[in-house]
């Protein structure tokens, strides 16, 4: 079980919890009990690390689960659960593009203040107050 967290670059508990979840099927179990992984095993290990990746909650990934296990017939329905996922990353993108820019927008701001570019300004602070309680 070790071997297969390094490669999947996995917790032992996280794939403990998995495995206890139901989340890797059909795990055999060697003479003194251990889980035995094999190559199909830990592929489907490293998909269910990516899908985690992709904001899947455990609920949605035994709904993936299941629906794999169905067979062919079910990948119209696979395909749905990955496009919602798609659109819930792509809106993530979006904002974290936001938020670049605004930092970028405001160390900007801030190097133009500091170059005497641009006077300081705050929504914070009012600068006629602080001027005055200079004096």
């Amino acid at each position: 079980m070790m071997q297969v967290c390094r490669e999947t670059n996995m917790t032992y508990q996280a794939l403990k919890f998995y495995c206890n979840e139901g989340l890797v099927p059909n795990v055999k179990r060697d003479a003194n009990n251990r889980r035995v992984f094999d190559e199909r095993d830990v592929k489907w290990i490293k998909d269910l690390v990516c899908l985690k990746r992709c904001g899947m909650s455990i609920q949605e990934m035994k709904e993936y689960l299941d629906l794999c296990l169905q067979g062919p017939s079910t990948i119209p329905q696979r395909k749905v659960l990955l496009e919602r996922k798609r659109e819930a990353l792509r809106a993530l993108i979006r904002e974290l593009e936001d938020s670049v820019d605004y930092i970028d927008w405001k160390q900007n701001f801030y190097d133009e203040v500091l170059a005497g570019k641009r006077p300081y300004v705050s929504n914070l602070i009012r600068m006629e107050e602080k001027e005055a309680s200079a004096f």
